[in-house]
Protein backbone atom coordinates (compact mmCIF):
# COMPACT_ATOMS: atom_id res chain seq x y z
CA UNK A 1 0.00 0.00 0.00
CA UNK A 2 3.45 2.26 0.57
CA UNK A 3 3.10 2.25 -3.34
CA UNK A 4 0.27 4.29 -4.23
CA UNK A 5 1.68 7.71 -2.13
CA UNK A 6 5.24 6.64 -3.33
CA UNK A 7 3.60 6.51 -7.19
CA UNK A 8 2.01 9.77 -6.57
CA UNK A 9 4.68 11.84 -4.65
CA UNK A 10 7.17 10.93 -7.21
CA UNK A 11 4.69 12.16 -10.39
CA UNK A 12 4.37 15.79 -8.84
CA UNK A 13 7.94 16.04 -7.60
CA UNK A 14 9.12 15.07 -11.08
CA UNK A 15 6.36 17.22 -12.77
CA UNK A 16 7.81 20.21 -10.58
CA UNK A 17 11.38 20.00 -11.14
CA UNK A 18 11.15 19.63 -14.84
CA UNK A 19 9.40 22.21 -14.79
CA UNK A 20 11.09 24.26 -12.76
CA UNK A 21 14.67 22.69 -13.43
CA UNK A 22 16.51 19.95 -15.83
CA UNK A 23 15.43 17.24 -17.21
CA UNK A 24 17.46 14.59 -14.63
CA UNK A 25 15.60 15.96 -11.50
CA UNK A 26 13.21 13.30 -11.74
CA UNK A 27 16.45 10.84 -10.67
CA UNK A 28 16.35 13.43 -7.62
CA UNK A 29 12.54 13.40 -6.93
CA UNK A 30 12.54 9.39 -7.21
CA UNK A 31 16.07 9.08 -4.60
CA UNK A 32 14.26 11.39 -2.06
CA UNK A 33 11.31 9.33 -1.58
CA UNK A 34 12.85 6.36 -1.70
CA UNK A 35 14.94 7.50 1.11
CA UNK A 36 12.12 8.54 2.75
CA UNK A 37 9.61 5.99 2.35
CA UNK A 38 11.78 3.02 1.98
CA UNK A 39 10.64 -0.54 -0.53
CA UNK A 40 12.70 -3.37 -1.24
CA UNK A 41 14.91 -2.19 -4.20
CA UNK A 42 12.66 -3.48 -7.02
CA UNK A 43 9.71 -1.83 -6.00
CA UNK A 44 11.29 1.17 -5.26
CA UNK A 45 13.08 0.59 -9.22
CA UNK A 46 9.76 -0.22 -10.79
CA UNK A 47 7.54 2.44 -8.47
CA UNK A 48 10.26 5.52 -10.12
CA UNK A 49 10.53 3.77 -13.53
CA UNK A 50 6.59 3.28 -14.08
CA UNK A 51 5.82 6.84 -12.03
CA UNK A 52 8.38 9.12 -14.91
CA UNK A 53 7.29 6.53 -17.64
CA UNK A 54 3.87 7.72 -17.57
CA UNK A 55 4.51 11.02 -16.85
CA UNK A 56 6.74 11.32 -20.16
CA UNK A 57 4.65 9.58 -22.06
CA UNK A 58 1.80 11.86 -21.02
CA UNK A 59 3.66 15.27 -21.23
CA UNK A 60 5.27 14.54 -24.91
CA UNK A 61 1.51 13.27 -25.73
CA UNK A 62 -0.09 16.99 -24.93
CA UNK A 63 3.05 18.63 -26.49
CA UNK A 64 2.86 16.61 -29.34
CA UNK A 65 -0.93 17.41 -29.91
CA UNK A 66 -0.50 20.94 -29.13
CA UNK A 67 2.19 20.78 -32.23
CA UNK A 68 0.00 19.15 -34.97
CA UNK A 69 2.68 16.21 -34.62
CA UNK A 70 5.00 18.45 -36.75
CA UNK A 71 8.49 18.01 -34.20
CA UNK A 72 7.83 14.41 -33.42
CA UNK A 73 7.82 13.47 -37.18
CA UNK A 74 10.88 15.30 -38.00
CA UNK A 75 12.59 14.04 -34.77
CA UNK A 76 11.79 10.15 -35.08
CA UNK A 77 12.69 10.87 -39.18
CA UNK A 78 16.19 12.15 -37.70
CA UNK A 79 16.62 9.77 -34.50
CA UNK A 80 14.96 6.28 -35.41
CA UNK A 81 14.86 6.53 -39.38
CA UNK A 82 10.95 6.18 -39.33
CA UNK A 83 8.28 8.38 -39.35
CA UNK A 84 6.39 7.56 -36.70
CA UNK A 85 5.76 10.19 -33.55
CA UNK A 86 4.50 7.53 -31.34
CA UNK A 87 7.39 5.97 -30.79
CA UNK A 88 9.95 9.03 -29.98
CA UNK A 89 7.67 9.76 -27.41
CA UNK A 90 7.99 6.30 -26.10
CA UNK A 91 11.65 5.94 -26.64
CA UNK A 92 11.97 9.71 -24.70
CA UNK A 93 9.43 8.30 -21.73
CA UNK A 94 11.36 5.11 -21.68
CA UNK A 95 14.56 6.91 -21.38
CA UNK A 96 13.11 9.23 -18.37
CA UNK A 97 12.09 6.28 -16.75
CA UNK A 98 15.03 4.33 -16.81
CA UNK A 99 16.83 7.29 -15.17
CA UNK A 100 14.21 7.55 -12.41
CA UNK A 101 13.85 3.79 -11.85
CA UNK A 102 17.76 4.26 -10.85
CA UNK A 103 17.61 6.86 -8.82
CA UNK A 104 14.63 5.11 -6.67
CA UNK A 105 16.92 1.77 -6.93
CA UNK A 106 20.38 3.79 -5.25
CA UNK A 107 17.70 5.69 -2.44
CA UNK A 108 16.45 2.52 -2.08
CA UNK A 109 19.83 0.59 -1.27
CA UNK A 110 20.83 3.54 1.05
CA UNK A 111 17.87 2.55 3.39
CA UNK A 112 17.75 -0.79 2.74
CA UNK A 113 18.94 -3.43 5.40
CA UNK A 114 19.40 -6.59 4.11
CA UNK A 115 18.88 -9.83 7.13
CA UNK A 116 22.19 -11.11 8.38
CA UNK A 117 22.72 -14.09 6.97
CA UNK A 118 22.94 -17.12 9.93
Amino acid sequence: MKSVPRFILIIVLSFLGGYFFTWWTVAVAAFLVAVLIPLPPLRSFLNGFIAVFLLWLALAFFKDIQNDHILANRMSELIIKVRNPILIGVVSAFIGGLVAGLGGLTGSYLRYKKKAAA
